[in-house]
């Protein structure tokens, strides 16, 4: 679990759960970053085994990625590496098994809130970063990244506010260390009221996003 921790400066920490049966344990709180530490999101890289977590530096105002290393119950921090010199909001991310990559998407609120992906590759306890790819020039808000093993495809959705609110979901292709993306195809034209989030379903070999809706009634949806 990476998080921040306003009770220390709001310093970046992690810690590690074992899960037995039911319950879960801890290890011990290791900091990430001394820094005013903000909106964390982290992919597990099954080639590398490694956890890799990008991450807003609040007091650099830059995006940030780091490699942490699982031993037992603790983790350990390679250096942390500059991805952008903007602020980020809204980051999610994805490990792509096709390319062996990790994949963030985010909103760029430096660039007019623009939707924004960069593809990292890990080495050692290192991790490194292709070109950010603007894979939408609209304002967008609640992006959520995950990787279709069936298609070997990263799957995107977010909120478009720049185009009424909608819900708009994208196919994106890693190569080297960049991606590309299909068209984006609408899913949801009530606007949102809450979250925005997909998964991948391995049983059917599709993906699944829930979101909530506005109106006279919150609702909660899945497609």
């Amino acid at each position: 679990i990476a998080y921040r921790d306003v009770g220390d400066s709001n310093y970046g920490k992690a810690i590690v759960g074992t899960i037995s049966g039911t319950s879960i344990s801890f290890g011990t709180e290791v900091t990430i970053a001394s820094v005013y530490f903000q909106n964390p999101k982290q992919a597990y890289d099954a080639n590398t085994q490694k956890i890799a977590i990008i991450y807003q530096d609040y007091t650099a105002g830059d995006g940030k990625g780091i490699v942490g290393t699982i031993s037992g119950t603790s983790i350990s921090f390679g250096t942390a590496t500059q991805f952008t010199a903007n602020n980020i909001e809204e980051i999610s991310g994805a490990y792509d098994s096709v390319a062996q990559k990790v994949v963030y998407s985010y909103r760029d609120t430096s660039n007019s809130n623009v939707g924004t992906t960069v593809v990292g590759t890990i080495s050692g306890t290192s991790i490194s970063f292709g070109t950010v790819v603007v894979f939408t020039s609209n304002n967008v808000f609640k992006t959520s990244t995950c990787f279709n093993v069936s298609s070997g495809k990263v799957v995107l959705v977010y909120q478009d506010i720049t185009d009424s609110n909608n819900g708009k979901l994208l196919n994106g292709t890693v190569s080297g260390t960049s991606i590309s993306f299909s068209s984006s195809i609408t899913y949801n034209t009530s606007g949102f009221y809450g979250g925005n989030f997909v998964t991948y379903n391995s049983g059917e070999g599709s993906n699944v996003i829930s979101y909530g809706i506005g109106g006279s009634t919150y609702l909660g949806l899945g497609i």
